[in-house]
């Protein structure tokens, strides 16, 4: 009898410390029900946050392009503008040199027609001078018409005229005008021989050809 209540009260305490070792089943699910829903409200949170910075990069994308597109619109039109005043300047630039060298044209021309008409009163002041006879006294007149002309012919090559060479040059079609031909022992043939009338030149273009007897 002792032994049975000894043994029943043995069972008893095993029982209560089985009891109170093992968990409550519902309390685990509780504590692992609390744990997915705290994992799962991160999850949300940080998606949530990662889609707001999605968005907010997203944002700040649309206006870097948007800025972009803009300066590029500015610098198309700074480009084109630059390129309007070149063209502009280039114009400029060929409008002056065009009208510098009309202007050029324009007093080469009037300088040629005023040498041309000069050059009558030289053949006079030459043939003047021709006919005064060496070794005679021909008073002060004649000495005067010389210094008139040679101070004339001194002005004339100052400002590019200058007689032309013809007497003992081949004759040359630019610069002469062959009016006869003679017989020379002095010159072979195609060599200016005499000079009927001096030509002359302003600068660099002929104002009147000389007129030659070439050699046959």
């Amino acid at each position: 009898m002792e032994q049975e209540e000894k043994d029943l009260t043995k069972q008893t305490a095993d029982t209560s410390e089985q009891t109170m070792e093992e968990p409550d089943t519902a309390d685990v699910h509780a504590e692992e029900d609390t744990s997915g829903e705290a994992v799962q409200d991160d999850t949300a949170e940080a998606d949530a946050q990662e889609g707001k910075m999605s968005r907010a990069e997203e944002k700040a994308a649309k206006k870097k392009a948007k800025a972009d597109k803009k300066q590029d619109k500015y610098k198309e039109k700074i480009e084109e503008l630059e390129d309007r005043v070149k063209r502009q300047m280039a114009e400029f630039d060929n409008f002056r040199k065009r009208t510098e060298k009309e202007k050029t044209q324009m007093f080469e021309t009037g300088a040629k027609s005023v040498v041309e008409k000069i050059l009558p009163v030289v053949d006079n002041f030459e043939r003047g001078l021709q006919s005064l006879k060496e070794g005679e006294d021909n008073g002060a007149f004649a000495d005067g018409m010389n210094m008139v002309y040679k101070q004339l012919m001194t002005e004339l090559e100052n400002i590019g005229v200058k007689p032309i060479e013809a007497v003992g040059q081949e004759f040359n079609p630019d610069y002469h005008n062959a009016v006869m031909q003679v017989a020379s022992e002095e010159y072979e043939s195609g060599i200016v021989a005499q000079e009927l009338q001096k030509g002359y030149m302003y600068r660099d273009s002929v104002v009147r050809h000389s007129m030659v007897a070439v050699v046959e």
